[in-house]
């Protein structure tokens, strides 16, 4: 029998983990997560704001109480609020200053859930860790792979894509060969107390509240002219950190009298000018690039120095096919086929078939020799 510190973080996903453990005949100790304090934070002077909602981590933190009771297993709280602050919403905040787009959620498994986490449970001395995504591990001749969840819709490999082979290695992700449906239907049969929570969405630290409103707490927002590829102004935008490329709403346009109804679009940013380009049709020439270059790799295939295999430029976006290849410094990714509203910031992560190589952030992108306006 082996032990398991598993994370409950008090959702139906990994209260259902908890159960399949049990039930495969392992010892299971739940962990829950403390990330976030949302009753007293700082805004970028470092003046304490107060948040509007009432900590939905202390309810989280109680149903994960239910299911330990439940199925009679130990529960363990730890607070990462600092590291966490600092690792990943300190990333957060200046990735934004940058304007870029980023994804917290990537580095928070990176950073905490795969990381701080393995070291404070490590005191329980356990043979696996475990975690409730929707995503799979195997070992083929002797190498380790992670490959999607069975359920694609739910498929968590994206937000994986910075782990490395040690961590994975301590991975068990018992949900991962199951649909959603499955796991609620497992949930509903055994009775647990989760069993019909709805699933939380966004970012955890924002949680149901207005984005917007959430990022003006931390970083000041700067009015500037929305223009054309012409540089007409058309309007005037609320703060280029509220708007990424190839979005649609919340731009505030409308319809246009000089140019017809067609909806707009986020082309690009300029820092320096502080204005936002913008420009009509779902798919604006300057939406699609030929390539784009990315840092950070972390990579969990086979060497290579040149491939092709396919990317996500976003979580739940198809596989697109691309060629990457690779210096010191830099991975440089050609689209093999179009790819839309590719956002510096972001991640791309990259696959042959069901199996997930690794992933990067998105720096540049570029038509032929002349870089974006992203």
């Amino acid at each position: 029998m082996s032990k398991v510190v598993l994370g409950m973080s008090g959702g139906v996903d990994s209260s259902v983990a908890a159960y399949l453990l049990k039930e495969a005949g392992h010892e299971v100790i739940g962990l829950f997560m403390r990330n976030w304090d949302s009753t007293i934070n700082q805004d970028t002077l470092g003046n304490p704001t107060l948040d509007d909602e009432v900590c939905e981590q202390e309810k989280d933190y109680q149903d994960a109480q239910k299911v330990a009771a439940f199925l009679d297993i130990p529960l363990h709280r730890v607070n990462f609020i600092e590291t966490y602050w600092e690792k990943v919403f300190q990333y957060f905040l200046s990735e934004y200053k940058k304007g870029r787009t980023p994804n917290p959620d990537v580095m928070c498994n990176k950073m905490i859930k795969f990381a701080e986490f393995f070291d404070f449970g490590a005191q329980f001395n356990p043979d696996f860790f475990a975690m409730g995504h929707f995503a799979r591990t195997t070992t083929h001749e002797g190498t380790l792979h992670l490959l999607k969840g069975r359920d694609d819709n739910k498929d968590q490999t994206y937000f994986l894509s910075q782990l490395n082979i040690d961590q994975l290695s301590k991975s068990l992700f018992p949900v991962g060969s199951y649909t959603k449906k499955e796991i609620r239907d497992i949930a509903l049969r055994i009775g647990l107390p989760t069993a019909t929570k709805k699933d939380s969405t966004g970012i955890c630290f924002i949680g149901e509240r207005d984005f917007n409103q959430f990022l003006n707490n931390y970083l000041p927002a700067k009015k500037g002219p929305i223009v054309n590829q012409q540089g007409e102004i058309l309007g005037t935008h609320t703060g280029l950190m509220h708007y990424t490329i190839g979005q649609r709403k919340g731009i505030g346009l409308g319809g246009h009298p000089k140019y017809g109804t067609e909806p707009w679009f986020v082309l690009g940013k300029d820092l320096d000018q502080n204005t936002l380009l913008v420009g009509q049709g779902y798919h604006h020439p300057l939406l699609y690039g030929t390539h784009a270059f990315a840092s950070s790799l972390n990579w969990i295939g086979e060497p290579f120095e040149t491939l092709t295999c396919k990317a996500k430029f976003r979580h739940r976006q198809k596989d697109l096919a691309v060629q990457i290849s690779k210096d010191e410094k830099e991975l440089r990714i050609d689209f093999l086929e179009k790819a839309r509203a590719v956002t510096p910031g972001q991640a791309v992560v990259f696959y042959h078939e069901d199996r997930c190589l690794g992933g990067a952030f998105i720096d540049e992108v570029f038509e032929a020799e002349e870089k974006l306006p992203r």
